[in-house]
């Protein structure tokens, strides 16, 4: 669109988008939910065992976490051990294809963990991994 300034000029108005704020904003946004995701997910302090083979998490499933002092959560909330199975059915659309990883301390003991394995089962998820961190290949092994 034109029009005609006072000394006589005419001249034509801006009609682009400035994106540059947009961009700006976008990065910072950006930058802002890389530095919070891994401290929402690291809310249960568990000192999980060493192995030699360690898969990767590579997408958003449940984790059950079970701490030193054997509580237990699902996901960053506080759970009854007689309710995972409940709990589990709730949350699972599709038990057949849904995986589930379980976190436990490496001063869990077995008894503890056996039952929160049993109560998964229940509920119907076949697909459970175990979190583990890879053995450093120059420590010490235990």
């Amino acid at each position: 669109m034109a029009f005609t300034a006072a000394n006589g000029r005419t001249q034509t108005s801006l009609s682009d988008i400035n994106i540059t704020p947009l961009v700006d904003v976008v990065l910072v946004l950006l930058i802002i939910f890389m530095v919070t995701a891994p401290v929402l997910q690291s809310g249960i302090e568990v000192n999980v065992p060493r192995t030699r083979t360690v898969k990767e998490i590579t997408e958003e499933r449940l984790v059950i976490s079970i701490d030193k002092q054997q509580r237990v959560f699902l996901g960053n909330d506080p759970v009854n051990i007689n309710e995972i199975a409940g709990k589990l059915r709730q949350k699972i659309r599709d038990p057949q294809r849904q995986s589930i990883f379980v976190r436990a301390d490496e001063d869990v003991p077995f008894g503890a963990f056996a039952t929160v394995m049993d109560a998964v089962k229940r509920s119907g998820i076949s697909n459970v991994s175990i979190v583990t961190q890879p053995l450093e290949a120059h420590g010490s092994q235990r």
